[in-house]
């Protein structure tokens, strides 16, 4: 009987000991980057429209909303919610406007060129409704009046 009771005492004694520390020095798995579409959101994203013509640059930071004749309001920038094929994201400015943005992952044209943006921009500022696209912004600064607005391949390392 004794041998019994010893293994079972060393099997009850060793359930209650501690999980095993991590190493010191040894991050958690980061998170990853919110994407849609293609497009990483912690990386700077540009929103643009036209009729009025308006623009929100999403710095990472900071969200600055600028237009014809309005002007330039900024807020800090949340991190995006991200649900399926929708993200979002609210803010308000220094001066107390907020500013709700929705982007969703659909072409959109911006009506002024031959661009095809691969996110369609549903912004709310004030008591305004302003529709646009948007993409990276190093995506809009790389092509020209015309095509797909998409950020150039970036080089693999060959192995």
């Amino acid at each position: 009987m004794r041998p019994t009771f010893v293994a079972l005492a060393v099997l009850v004694l060793g359930a209650c000991s501690a999980e095993p520390e991590t190493p010191a020095g040894s991050a958690p798995e980061p998170e990853p980057a919110p994407t849609l579409a293609g497009v990483d959101l912690s990386r700077p994203v540009r929103l643009l429209g036209t009729e009025p013509f308006w623009g929100i640059d999403l710095t990472g930071t900071e969200v600055v909303y600028s237009g014809a004749d309005r002007p330039e309001q900024r807020g800090p920038q949340p991190k995006p919610t991200v649900q399926g094929t929708v993200a979002t994201l609210e803010t308000t400015t220094t001066t107390g406007t907020p500013i709700a943005v929705t982007l969703t992952a659909t072409e959109c044209s911006d009506g002024m060129s031959d661009r095809t943006y691969p996110l369609t921009a549903l912004v709310e500022v004030g008591g305004e409704t302003l529709m646009g696209c948007a993409a990276s912004t190093s995506a809009i600064m790389s092509v020209g009046e015309s095509g797909r607005v998409v950020d150039p391949p970036t080089a693999q390392p060959v192995g």
